[in-house]
């Protein structure tokens, strides 16, 4: 498999402006997803991986949204739990219906090429496919799916953090209404819900079934640090500082005042605990 990143990002421009760029939701994504292509780079990087696997690791962030664009427009919403799974509906548009393809070009082995090398290669060409693919199904989910490679876990590992890392800067360059679809008013007056509460405290990504307010979205995403595996990742968090931004919301409930306090120092906590 080649990884061509001019082509890449030119077959990823030409597929978007397809879509209305003009819609904020969009953009959102768009730019969202270059951004999250250069953090999964910067975390491969950190981790050692030769330019072989780093490019990889770009290529996957490139393509972890790609569900997204035909989400918005055939459903009106990001919401997986109101559509479609975004990632899951991604493997179908790259691997089912052939769309990687315009993206990476398939390594053509010379003919020359001795019957045990050419093995070797085909080997290799799956791996990079196979590692693409299972890290884009898995790169929302609660948790990756269990017994895969340490290799391809580690992908996985990096596309999620990228992806994570950068939800905390969308959710303070973009406004709270456009995100989760919602009015000022509810977001100032609603509450935490105490599951979500417990699940923040208890440092773990927050299910999705335990959301029940607008307001518990942003404490969702807040949360997503906690998963986090890699010591860049954290270097990262504490670089660009939207986490504590996005703890620092003002709410017009003084319950909720108090409870994004109490998020606001143990989320302090946590964070001195990571280097």
């Amino acid at each position: 498999m080649i990884i061509d990143r001019k082509n890449v990002e030119d077959t990823f421009k030409k597929y978007t402006d397809n879509y209305d760029t003009s819609d904020e939701k969009i953009k959102l994504k768009v730019d969202h997803t270059y951004r999250v292509a250069a953090l999964s780079e910067r975390i491969a990087i950190s981790l050692g991986l030769d330019k072989a696997d780093t490019d990889l690791a770009w290529l996957i962030g490139m393509l972890h949204d790609i569900g997204r664009f035909e989400q918005l427009k055939n459903y009106g919403t990001f919401s997986d739990a109101d559509s479609i799974d975004h990632a899951h509906y991604g493997v179908e548009l790259l691997f089912d219906e052939g769309l990687i393809w315009k993206f990476v070009d398939k390594t053509k082995p010379k003919a020359d090429i001795e019957d045990d090398k050419l093995e070797d290669k085909l080997k290799k060409e799956f791996s990079e496919l196979d590692i693409l693919k299972t890290a884009i199904f898995n790169h929302s989910a609660y948790r990756i799916e269990e017994g895969l490679p340490e290799k391809v876990q580690m992908f996985c590992n990096i596309i999620r953090d990228a992806d994570k890392i950068d939800i905390l800067k969308v959710n303070y360059d973009v406004t709270l209404e456009v995100i989760y679809d919602v009015t000022t008013e509810a977001l100032k007056n609603s509450k935490v819900t105490e599951e979500v509460m417990t699940a923040f405290m208890e440092h773990h990504a927050v299910l999705r079934s335990l959301k029940k307010t607008t307001i518990d979205n942003l404490v969702g995403h807040a949360a997503l640090v906690f998963e986090l595996v890699y010591n860049e990742s954290f270097k990262i968090v504490k670089e660009q500082g939207y986490l504590k931004k996005m703890l620092s919301f003002k709410s017009d409930n003084k319950e909720t005042v108090k409870q994004f306090e109490l998020l606001n120092r143990d989320m302090d906590d946590f964070l001195r605990t990571k280097n």
